[in-house]
């Protein structure tokens, strides 16, 4: 019998990270065990936030994971300049494991590419050249086209070059 999450539905991301987190509790794996509890926390916290619960579909479950993993970037390089290495390399070893369950990034090719079609999306919406006016416009195109596959300062810097 195959995993199901509470909506019955085919095992989604929350099923696999609690199957993950089983597997790594048979392994005694302190490292991943720790991690995935702390991303299912996240996760449980994000479904319980707001006015009403509700269970997030896999494309949410990944943008919190994503979140979790520039937390532990974050971390890792406060620890690293405040000297303390051991616990970041804790915190890069935890955002090693997380990664894994988020989809392959985008390459510098594919986002110029995604770049290229929200730009000409947005010209010929309003009818003119595109100019920096309409960044947010031409990054809210390419976000939506990413699928969460690109980092927003990625796609913002990408942005802002093409229209410089």
């Amino acid at each position: 019998m195959t995993p199901t999450d509470s909506t019955g539905s085919a095992p989604g991301m929350k099923a696999r990270l609690r199957a993950d987190l089983t597997a790594a509790m048979k392994a005694r794996d302190p490292l991943t065990t720790g991690t995935l509890r702390m991303a299912l926390a996240a996760v449980t916290t994000a479904e319980v936030a707001g006015a009403t619960a509700k269970e997030l579909t896999d494309q949410e479950v990944t943008a919190v994971i994503a979140k979790e993993v520039r937390k532990r970037a974050e971390a890792a390089d406060a620890f690293a300049g405040a000297g303390r290495a051991e616990l970041a390399d804790k915190e890069r070893a935890e955002a090693a494991v997380l990664t894994a369950y988020l989809p392959t990034p985008l390459t510098d090719d594919q986002l110029g590419e995604l770049v290229a079609e929200s730009v000409q999306a947005v010209g010929t919406d309003t009818g003119g050249p595109v100019t920096m006016r309409q960044m947010g416009q031409v990054i809210k195109g390419v976000q939506a086209r990413a699928d969460g596959r690109a980092d927003g300062s990625r796609i913002a810097a990408a942005v802002k070059a093409a229209l410089a």
